[in-house]
């Protein structure tokens, strides 16, 4: 008997070795192989200029894709890992139940199915470049395999790569917004009035992936950094700058590192692609920047792209009725790969879908959703060619396309050309439903197709005033008095926001003022650090202000202080630290249209923090928040909603703030009378933000607190006098 319960007891043993030793290897054995691109040859030259800047040189606009592919690979290839694992639905096998919302996200949206129908349709040149541009990257992989984390993951195609946009850019217009309260069965924004379900008194963890995944996913901008993924632009007409110079400045506010964090490169071929600007990971082309006769940025808007479908299901909960008839609801099982440790865990998942769009069924019920930009990639062809376009009316007719779901876009050309647009595929909706909330999912003449018209959106070309700005506020302040658009000239089912932004009502004011915006003078606009006293700012002086602290003498001091307040974060008032965090979470919760806080609650925090670390509640905000990467530690400026940002943050263990979102890539951009085209740039670390031991991991930052800029070389002859290194990179 003894010699059966070893036997079993060692047969037990090793079942359960067998089954550690699976959980540790099956996900890369049972993902689906990679696909290289067709055979091609690709060579380019990667100039790096004093500051680790890559511009890249190639024959043809395929062989500039590879060099950037290359490059940025060499900067951070860490990053890119993650976007191509996401893009293939194995994001959970890196970065665990993180990763694995990202990937329940991925099917969710049928992010595959999209790039499959939708590339192959695409133009052969732009098929082209994104399958070069997965070439540099498979090249850099098998050059480097002690690099790549997750096994199989290499070689991908220029489909992979376009699956990455299908699922990346819903999340710049809010759709996680929509998704998570679904999947947790939790009320949406007040935008979709009443909830949807009962509020549960412990609602699911949303970032376990075995729950409701979705959570915070990592390199795609979600939650609160979604929200706030904000940015501020400016363009200047010759006539109003004071030196005939056409004006354009470019001030993203996103992430520092990950997924939707900013990297700066030239691009020139033999094709005439000539630009300088940056990308995220994961893009063959630059996003924003300029060309030699024109360029554009662009910020985050927030228009009204989703509506939400309450569908009508049958008995067995697998039909939903649609204009009085039955019809399956497609059903998709797939398992999210869940990294725990040294495990990765097989989580058995299944979406569906309807006509409407994308189906989550909760407590509650189904709901199908419908979004702008559906099944739509043709900004992969869109983005290319306005990277190319030569003039203003080329550059218009690309982006009325409407193939670019959103964001606004500011323009200024080297003719003295400014435009403001508010670009968004905003649903062609019908009158008469009631939009802003849940719809009924059985009338099909809900469904709408395709976007409204381009000549429909809010834009203003060439305004009387000189100037256009915008700082992710309503389109109706965009250009002064006089040149504003109206509210009223608008159709309200196109959902077009109305809510604005401390930092808009400021730079609406310090332009209007301005009788000339000079460089100087659009330079202290764009670096100034004051509030208004407005909005949800007001309300959290106001509502501090009248708190009975007789009872808490510590939060009274701290109440006088606030009071003596001078509403700017440039770190010279005593009460800068504390309204600093005081501010971030009013902020916070107006971005994602949640309650605001308590006031006593928030001071209470406050003060708490800073008499714990700092041990009184006035130290120097230069003390507090921080700029850190690496050896670095430097004294930080602006704040949270201000038009110099620090918008978000980690604490560290010091109890210090370590800017982790605000001010990015920064570049002013000038067509003067007769000249060349010239531009200034910084980053808040360096080029390469991953790699520590590189001379360009933080060699930025004293620049980019210093309020300071540098040179881009956007002409071959000004890099190749400020080389730094020269290589040659190719597959052959």
């Amino acid at each position: 008997m003894k010699k059966w319960v070893a036997r079993l007891g060692w047969a037990t043993l090793g079942l359960l070795i067998v089954s550690l030793i699976g959980l540790m290897v099956w996900e890369p054995l049972v993902a689906e192989p990679g696909e290289a691109p067709a055979p091609r040859i690709y060579t380019a030259e990667i100039i790096r200029d004093e500051f680790g800047v890559p511009h890249i040189y190639g024959k043809t606009d395929a062989d500039a894709a590879y060099g950037i592919a290359v490059a940025h690979a060499q900067d951070d290839f860490f990053t890119l890992q993650d976007v191509i694992a996401m893009s293939r639905g194995r994001y959970g096998a890196v970065a665990g139940e993180e990763g694995a919302a990202v990937d329940y996200v991925y099917h969710l949206l049928d992010a595959r199915g999209t790039a499959q129908r939708q590339f192959k349709g695409l133009p052969a040149d732009t098929r082209a470049l994104f399958d070069a541009y997965a070439s540099g990257l498979n090249s850099f992989a098998a050059d480097h395999p002690g690099e790549v984390k997750l096994d199989n993951l290499f070689p991908v195609n220029g489909e992979d790569v376009a699956a990455g946009f299908a699922l990346r850019q819903p999340f710049f217009f809010g759709l996680n917004n929509v998704i998570e309260p679904l999947v947790s069965n939790t009320p949406l924004a007040p935008e979709f009035g009443p909830a949807i379900g009962p509020q549960p008194a412990n609602a699911p963890n949303v970032t376990a992936a075995a729950e409701a995944p979705l959570g915070n996913p990592g390199p795609l901008p979600s939650g609160e950094e979604a929200a706030m993924s904000g940015s501020n632009a400016f363009a200047i007409a010759p006539e109003k700058s004071g030196d005939g110079v056409t004006r354009l400045v470019s001030n993203s506010h996103q992430p520092w590192r990950g997924g939707v964090a900013w990297y700066e490169l030239v691009v020139e071929s033999g094709e005439g692609w000539h630009f300088a600007g940056a990308n995220f990971p994961g893009s063959p082309f630059p996003f924003l920047g300029h060309n030699e006769n024109l360029g554009w940025t662009n910020t985050v808007n927030r228009p009204d792209m989703v509506d939400i479908y309450k569908l009508e299901m049958d008995a067995s909960g697998t039909r939903y009725r649609l204009d009085g008839k039955w019809l399956p609801l497609e059903e998709t099982s797939f398992t999210l790969p869940v990294k725990l440790g040294p495990l990765v865990l097989p989580v058995p998942r299944t979406v569906y879908r309807s006509r409407h769009g994308p189906v989550i069924i909760n407590d509650s019920g189904a709901y199908a959703f419908r979004y702008g930009g559906i099944d739509n990639l043709g900004q992969l062809d869109a983005y290319y060619r306005l990277n190319k376009a030569k003039n203003f009316a080329e550059w218009q007719a690309i982006l009325a396309r409407m193939d670019i779901p959103s964001t606004n876009f500011i323009y200024a050309d080297r003719e003295g050309n400014i435009g403001y647009f508010y670009n968004a595929a905003m649903p062609d909706r019908k009158v008469g439903p009631d939009w802003r909330n849940v719809l009924p999912g059985n009338d099909s003449s809900l469904i709408w197709d395709g976007p409204v018209s381009f000549d429909d959106i809010p834009q203003i070309v060439n305004p009387a005033s000189g100037w256009l700005f915008n700082a992710n506020n309503s389109p109706f302040s965009a250009a002064g008095p006089g040149s504003d658009l109206s509210p009223a000239d608008f159709a309200p089912e196109m959902g077009v926001e109305l809510k604005t932004t401390n930092r808009a009502a400021r730079a609406a004011k310090l332009m209007a003022a301005a009788g000339k915006i000079d460089r100087a003078t659009l330079e202290r606009i764009k670096y100034d650090t004051a509030y208004e006293r407005e909005g949800y700012v007001a309300r959290m002086l106001d509502g501090v202000a009248a708190l009975d602290l007789a009872d808490a003498p510590d939060l009274a001091k701290a109440q006088t202080l606030l009071g003596q307040w001078d509403l700017t974060s440039d770190n010279v008032g005593r009460a800068d630290a504390l309204a600093l965090l005081m501010i971030r979470p009013f902020m916070s919760a107006e971005y994602q249209n949640k309650p605001e806080p308590a006031p006593r609650a928030a001071l209470q925090d406050a003060v708490v923090h800073l008499q714990t670390h700092f041990g009184r509640i006035d130290p120097p905000m230069a003390d507090l928040l921080r700029l850190r990467q690496g050896d670095v530690d430097l004294p930080l400026d602006g704040g949270s909603d201000t038009l110099r940002a620090s918008t978000l943050w980690d604490v560290d263990d010091d109890g210090r703030l370590s800017v982790r979102h605000g001010d990015s890539f920064l570049m002013f951009m000038e067509w003067g009378p007769g000249q060349k085209v010239q531009s200034q740039s910084i980053m808040p670390y360096g080029a390469a933000t991953t790699r520590a031991d590189s001379a360009h991991f933080a060699d930025q930052a004293r620049l980019f607190v210093e309020h300071k800029l540098k040179p881009v070389h956007f002409w071959r002859a000004d890099v190749l006098a400020n080389t730094a290194s020269r290589t040659v990179v190719s597959n052959r």
